[in-house]
């Protein structure tokens, strides 16, 4: 009974954050057909790679402004080695966008806001990826 609830409360959420893997899925597509990246299924979301293995230095993607991005159930990284290093913080984003669905769209900003005008910041200060690296550390910490 309990295996049946878990299973359909991870179905809700999926539904519930849909909106937002909606903007993600076109992005890592684009990804995928125009850069050569690679893409794979993990857990719940959906990883996609600019460059398989490290991003060449100098490239566009080593000057991304992140080394990896979530939209919903899809995590775009700017190389796999980068996924593979940001990978259970970007999970817990997607952990985020089920609890949150479209609602994440105006939260995560609202929160780098609230951040900023605290005096934190705008990223590091926002409470959503504050979150993100404290359960990752924890996580790491106990394996």
């Amino acid at each position: 009974m309990q295996n049946t609830l878990h299973r359909l409360a991870s179905l809700v959420g999926m539904v519930w954050a849909l909106p937002c893997s909606i903007v993600g899925a076109p992005l890592g597509a684009a990804v995928v057909v125009l850069a050569g990246g690679g893409v794979r299924r993990s857990g719940f979301a959906i990883e996609v790679c600019l460059h398989k293995g490290s991003a060449p230095a100098g490239s566009r993607a080593a000057r991304l402004p992140f080394a990896a991005i979530t939209l919903g159930q899809v995590i775009v990284g700017v190389s796999s080695a980068e996924l593979e290093l940001l990978r259970l913080h970007e999970h817990i984003h997607v952990r985020q966008y089920l609890w949150f669905g479209p609602l994440f769209f105006v939260a995560y900003p609202l929160a780098s806001l609230v951040a900023a005008l605290r005096g934190k910041g705008a990223h590091s200060g926002n409470l959503f990826e504050a979150q993100a690296v404290r359960l990752a550390s924890s996580h790491q910490n106990a394996a």
